[in-house]
């Protein structure tokens, strides 16, 4: 029984992880990256869609994102869809593909970006710690209904708290990865 309460958890735990990860991409260090827009929405036809559906999107230069919308029609709409997005980026249009400059990033500005990594990746570990209280529950659920032992439980117990630990070295990881990017500029 308690097999597909692990498998739940490892589950969850690399989709926590996962979610982060993507989080992480969206914050700007100073650095072009295709997925500070990818939250984008454009009104398209009346319909909110992903800007990446309505356009190519490249970094041309470190500091330059390009969107080349698919239909030249809709420039206006993609132009409202980033500032509508408040990605903090003012966008530039000449006619055929809008240009994002990225700014440069001052000591100021990093030290604002590291504390809000730092808030994005403890509430991953909070995430981590409510997974953790929702199986050892239901492995406790299992041992009161007779299903498991004692001695099954304080194992099972364990193994949680290790899956759990090692969950929490993966986001921790992956936010000093993203501090050490964001302080190197």
């Amino acid at each position: 029984m308690s097999d597909k309460i692990f498998i739940s958890l490892e589950e969850k735990i690399e989709k926590t992880v996962d979610r982060l990860k993507e989080e992480l991409l969206t914050i700007r260090a100073g650095r072009a990256n295709a997925a500070i827009v990818d939250k984008v929405m454009v009104k398209y036809y009346d319909v909110p869609t992903p800007l990446k559906q309505l356009a190519n999107i490249s970094t041309p230069d470190p500091r330059t994102i390009a969107i080349a919308p698919f239909d030249a029609s809709i420039l206006k709409d993609v132009e409202h869809g980033i500032n509508e997005a408040n990605i903090g980026i003012t966008p530039s249009n000449d006619g055929k593909v809008i240009r994002l400059t990225i700014p440069q990033v001052t000591e100021e500005r990093r030290k604002e970006l590291t504390k809000t990594v730092k808030a994005v990746g403890e509430e991953a570990k909070v995430a981590l710690r409510n997974l953790r209280r929702a199986a050892n529950d239901d492995l406790k659920k299992e041992e009161k209904a007779g299903e498991i032992t004692e001695d099954e439980l304080k194992a099972a117990l364990d193994r949680v708290q290790k899956d759990t630990d090692n969950g929490v070295a993966k986001i921790d990881k992956l936010v000093a990865e993203k501090d050490k990017e964001i302080m190197e500029i």
